[in-house]
């Protein structure tokens, strides 16, 4: 095998076994809070997810020796949740088998895990000096956008000058470094720096909390719910997992009632199965491009991919540091620039409107690849003309 593409073989495997490798991490570290599912993605442990569960159902759970750890209505995605501890010593895959058996119409999945997806790294750096920047004519006023994702470190210059309205971690959300980069890349703004939808009031769900079992599907519920509460027309979600039958009951409100959610497609490869959320119906899945408009070769590939944008050779504000930024590369880092573009002409959720929007973005994507909508580009690339002023070279 010639040593070039041995060497690019080995880096596809590094990119594409990146989220592999960070749940085994976790997995180890917090062994008495997570585990796997039977397909090894990772749940919190001892826990099982009823969906509006009845009261028979309930009592014939409690007999079989579960526990009820908690109940929670999200009353705007009309579904209430009753999470059960397994009995002692049980897995969470046991415990859901036998709640379905004892009751087959009911509906009960996994507390699963849901990880932000991309890499920041590279060597911390100020956003280059390139000479005035032009305020859109967009101005950011007006604009509402939402993140479901790690807490923003709203002191960072990108994000001083907006409005950031914050959910999740009983009002104590915990910065992180993948929330800021996304949400700087979403509606960031400062001196040598602009996102897609600068200066756009951000409605910001974190919803890891820096908790061992952050991510997990019924934090990822709640903040959807509050996207509804607070009418947040476009939602970013930079994260992937498997499919849920919570995770998939929320994005159908959503979706029905004329939010437009846009999901990162992940980053596990271009033979993987399809993630979700990108990959639920209505979702709009984004993939990432090099500045070259090359597709990330760690980039996941389907029939649900919408669109591109890019996603690499560029930089994002840096959590650490108030002034600095970091060169990202991932999916993640993709569907801000499209969720901002279309943030920029949607003033609530509406069926009608959400639809023309995207089809108005969509009918200016420069096709890539195969003629016409692919796998691997979706209908084509947007914002490749962003003044994304922190862009690397």
């Amino acid at each position: 095998m010639p040593e070039t593409t041995r060497a690019l073989g080995s880096t596809v495997r590094g990119l594409t076994d990146a989220r592999a490798l960070r749940a085994g991490r976790l997995l180890n570290d917090h062994r008495a809070s997570l585990d796997r599912d039977p397909r090894g993605d990772l749940v919190v442990r001892a826990e099982v997810i009823a969906i509006d569960i009845k009261d028979a159902a309930l009592a014939s759970a409690i007999q079989a020796r579960f526990s009820v750890l908690r109940t929670r209505e999200f009353v705007e995605l009309g579904v209430r949740i009753t999470v059960l501890q397994t009995p002692e010593g049980w897995s969470a895959p046991r415990g859901l088998k036998r709640l379905r058996k004892l009751d087959p119409e009911g509906t009960y999945d996994y507390n699963h895990i849901y990880f932000d997806v991309g890499q920041v790294g590279g060597t911390p750096a100020s956003a280059p000096a390139i000479g005035p920047v032009t305020a859109p004519t967009t101005g950011g006023v007006g604009l509402r956008v939402g993140l479901i994702d790690g807490g923003v470190e709203a002191t960072h210059e990108a994000l001083r000058n907006n409005v950031i309205r914050q959910f999740g971690c009983d009002g104590n959300p915990v910065p992180s470094v993948h929330g800021t980069a996304v949400a700087s890349l979403l509606a960031g703004s400062a001196a040598a720096f602009e996102g897609a939808a600068p200066r756009a009031e951000l409605f910001s769900a974190d919803v890891y909390c820096g908790l061992p079992t952050g991510g997990a599907v019924e934090a990822v519920a709640a903040a959807l719910g509050w996207m509804v509460k607070e009418r947040v027309p476009v939602v970013n979600m930079s994260l992937v997992g498997p499919r849920n039958a919570l995770l998939e009951r929320a994005i159908a409100v959503l979706v029905g009632r004329g939010h437009l959610i846009v999901a990162a497609v992940g980053n596990d490869g271009p033979a993987a199965p399809p993630l979700y959320p990108a990959a639920y119906r209505g979702v709009i899945g984004v993939t990432a491009v090099d500045a070259k408009h090359h597709v990330l070769l760690e980039a996941c590939r389907g029939k649900h991919l919408a669109l591109s944008a890019p996603g690499a050779d560029l930089r994002a504000a840096d959590a650490a540091d108030a002034t600095g930024y970091r060169e990202v590369r991932g999916t993640s880092f993709a569907a801000p620039l499209v969720a901002g573009l279309l943030a920029r002409v949607m003033d609530a959720p509406d069926p009608v409107a959400g639809a023309n929007a995207l089809a108005a973005l969509t009918a200016h994507a420069v096709d890539l690849g195969p003629r016409g909508r692919d796998d691997t580009y979706g209908a084509g690339l947007v914002g490749a003309d962003l003044p994304l002023s922190a862009r690397s070279h």
